[in-house]
């Protein structure tokens, strides 16, 4: 693990789909199932179509191979509202639903799903640190969590997504997690193990993080982007708070370019990151 900033890592999107698939996850998760092909493109091309991120999910403990499965489609929209929409599958052909859901605007309203990736197929650390994650998290809140293939982020794991909120934890253990989560659920969002906001771009998720680091945890829909402004590397970013928080805070951030050297434990090459680096915080 390279020790990278984890502010501003969040892959950008607000459309989840959870596919419950109880046998062994290939290291590319949904693309590398044998499904039956055109239910498969069907999916892949729906979800391709609204920039969904396809998951592959599954309980913790033990494989229950026999009834059926379910699958979900989660959405975060520009409102804040949540929006879902539930079905179960036994048969390849039935995922179909998944690309009718898809097109349909779902019901309002959710509970919060708590995604932990342990996809060591893809990345031996997901698995190593996220496997503890998604058993004490499930002991906790065993019907909203669910461990999950890759979301991205391998040298930050053990990763939390919660959806629809569209919010990326890392650097979590057994303890951390549980801390987290539970603010989280209570519209507490910590700056500490806060990747950002997946509705917001790499820079304004960082900017958010050092808000949230300087004034205090706030809910998921406290503080706004107001106004984003860009100069080559430097971002200036204005941000606005709902009472009592500031109404107004200004931030300034820079990024660069880490030296290149090995990005995760399964990673067959060198490379460098972008990291966000907030230079000015201001009440403006």
């Amino acid at each position: 693990m390279r020790g990278d900033s984890i502010m501003g890592t969040a892959p950008h999107g607000s459309v989840w789909v959870l596919i419950e698939y109880r046998g062994g996850w290939p290291p590319n998760g949904f693309d590398g199932l044998n499904l039956e092909p055109a239910t498969k493109a069907c999916v892949f091309s729906a979800a391709q179509a609204m920039r969904a991120r396809v998951l592959l999910v599954r309980r913790h403990g033990p494989r229950r191979p026999e009834g059926s499965s379910r699958w979900a489609v989660l959405r975060h929209d520009s409102s804040g509202a949540h929006r879902q929409q539930w079905g179960t599958w036994s048969r390849d052909e039935d995922l179909a639903q998944i690309a009718r859901a898809l097109g349909a605007p779902g019901e309002l309203g959710c509970q919060p799903v708590v995604l932990v990736c342990t996809h060591g197929q893809h990345d031996a650390c997901c698995a190593l640190r996220g496997r503890p994650v998604g058993r004490v998290l499930s002991e906790r809140w065993p019907d909203l969590v669910w461990e999950c293939t890759h979301v991205g982020g391998d040298r930050f794991a053990a990763n939390v997504v919660v959806a629809p909120d569209g919010v990326y934890y890392g650097g979590l253990d057994a303890r951390s997690s549980v801390a987290v989560i539970e603010e989280h659920l209570a519209d507490r969002i910590q700056a500490e193990h806060l990747r950002g906001y997946t509705d917001l771009f790499p820079p304004q998720q960082a900017a958010v993080a050092a808000v949230l680091r300087r004034f205090g945890p706030a809910g998921r829909h406290d503080y706004v982007i107001a106004e984003t402004s860009r100069d080559i590397d430097r971002w200036r970013i204005r941000i606005t708070g709902r009472p009592p928080r500031p109404a107004a805070i200004d931030v300034e951030v820079q990024a660069h370019r880490t030296p290149p050297c090995r990005l995760t434990c399964r990673g067959p090459s060198m490379s460098s990151a972008v990291i966000y680096k907030v230079t000015s915080i201001r009440i403006g």
